[in-house]
């Protein structure tokens, strides 16, 4: 695809001045990649745009020029789907970071695409509210890329995905169109509602530029307890005995290994003195004066059971924060070791059928290698990451993780589950698309977006090739 001519050249810098539009090597490579690190980045700029018509603006010059663009939020993704490798053009939205309005009665902020998550929490706070959608890197990522890849996060089992709590979105399509999507409206029975065709689109059918979101009443006094589990058969059955009994915020789960890499690396402490192969994480609100009392009879049941062997339950919202740490900090910890990371899940009811099926196959296909567990499995969610060997190279160790991912995916399949329950498909997980969609809808996809993309200049090679 053509990349930068002079006469483009000028007329980006014409519209957004040398300190909106980037050519130098390192904010190429800032900006030409995300978390990933399997693909070499080599965009061919950086523009900056500041407004909705800026957005416009370039893409109807990329489109004149027949460049591609890559939308880039806070650059957290982990399936390589922004990343710039072929040549384009990245429109970062880091300018468009502003809060525009908060509805009290509706309980709705609208904002631009660049706003940071943990601007939106907060800001809610303020105003006595929450946004519930959280994960590890709500501190950079934008609320953009969050409805590009329908993020989710430790409170799906109670507040579901990103996509619904969205309400309104505007959205500058591949030909320079702007699409106000549904306005903040609860009800609006008036034909295919195209919002949601844009959450999860990945951008490859156009930048999402503004969105408005719900807002929500926040819990009360919430507390964690971290259960220790001598196996992956009791996940499921502590999960059934707590939902009974409680309604959940949070059910995590994560490995000894994920826990040993946390506390060495973080300067975290351990839960508890017990040392077991598994660990659950429980988030819950403090409804009743009684419910310590109700949580440590659970625990008993379940220790009677065999399914508990330690636990400890936070007393404090410190040791809350801290014990949430535990979880959270591991993504952050393992990035180091270059890991491969399989997003995977099925139906709840599936779990423990899916969780020996991967366990057996990593590990036959992975005994020299350390493979860490951790996921959201109140919501059927797992993340399997396959740490890095400091003497692999970086293509070796992926050629034989997509091989192992392969088989890995035909269980997956077998179980009707997803390749990639949260994280988005991109350039990692293009390749097993068809491991969780079938021909048909792969073909209505194409179509689909060579309607809002007809010259394929949107985020090309991503998701689909058209």
């Amino acid at each position: 695809m053509p990349t930068l001519t002079p006469v483009l050249i000028d007329q980006l810098t014409q519209m957004l001045g040398q300190q909106r539009f980037l050519t130098d090597d390192e904010s190429l490579a800032h900006y030409g990649r995300d978390w990933t690190r399997f693909a070499t980045p080599a965009p061919c700029g950086v523009v900056l745009p500041e407004s909705v018509e800026e957005v416009q603006s370039i893409v109807r010059l990329a489109r004149e020029h027949g460049v591609a663009l890559v939308p880039s939020g806070g650059r957290t993704g982990l399936s390589g789907g922004a990343v710039a490798a072929n040549g384009e053009l990245v429109i970062a939205l880091d300018r468009m970071n502003k809060v525009l309005a908060v509805n009290h009665i509706d309980r709705s902020l609208t904002c631009q695409a660049g706003v940071i998550t943990k601007v939106i929490q907060n800001t809610a706070e303020t105003h006595g509210l929450i946004y519930p959608v959280d994960f590890a890197s709500s501190g950079s990522s934008q609320i953009g890329g969050n409805i590009a890849t329908n993020a989710g996060g430790i409170q799906v089992i109670r507040y579901g995905m990103t996509r619904d709590w969205v309400t309104g979105l505007k959205v500058v399509t591949g030909t320079g169109e702007v699409l106000d999507l549904n306005r903040g409206l609860i009800k609006n029975n008036t034909g295919l509602d195209l919002r949601h065709l844009m959450i999860g689109s990945e951008g490859i059918l156009g930048i999402i530029v503004e969105a408005t979101v719900k807002l929500s009443k926040p819990p009360k006094e919430p507390q964690v307890i971290v259960l220790g589990l001598p196996s992956m058969d009791a996940i499921m059955s502590v999960l059934e005995a707590f939902q009974s009994e409680l309604q959940l915020q949070a059910y995590e789960f994560f490995s000894e290994l994920a826990l040993q890499k946390v506390v060495e690396h973080q300067g975290l402490q351990r839960p508890f003195g017990a040392v077991t192969p598994f660990y659950a994480l429980l988030e819950f609100d403090r409804i009743t004066p009684d419910i310590d009392d109700k949580i440590m009879s659970i625990v008993e049941l379940c220790m009677t059971e065999g399914w508990v062997e330690d636990a400890v339950l936070s007393q404090s919202e410190a040791q809350r924060r801290s014990l949430w740490r535990l979880r959270e900090d591991i993504s952050e910890t393992i990035s180091r070791w270059t890991p491969y990371k399989n997003d995977i899940a099925t139906t709840i009811e599936k779990v423990p059928t899916f969780l020996a099926t991967v366990d057996d196959i990593v590990a036959a296909s992975y005994p020299d290698l350390e493979v860490v567990w951790f996921g959201h499995i109140g919501d059927g969610n797992l993340h399997l990451n396959i740490l890095k060997p400091d003497h692999v190279s970086v293509p070796d160790f992926q050629l034989r993780c997509k091989a192992v991912s392969g088989e890995i995916f035909e269980a997956i399949r077998s179980l009707g589950g997803s390749v990639s329950a949260e994280h988005g498909v991109g350039l990692l997980k293009k390749d097993f698309l068809n491991y969780s969609r079938s021909p048909e809808e792969i073909a209505l996809m194409r179509g689909i977006k060579k309607v809002f993309d007809p010259d394929n200049i949107m985020n090309p090679g991503k998701v689909i090739d058209v």
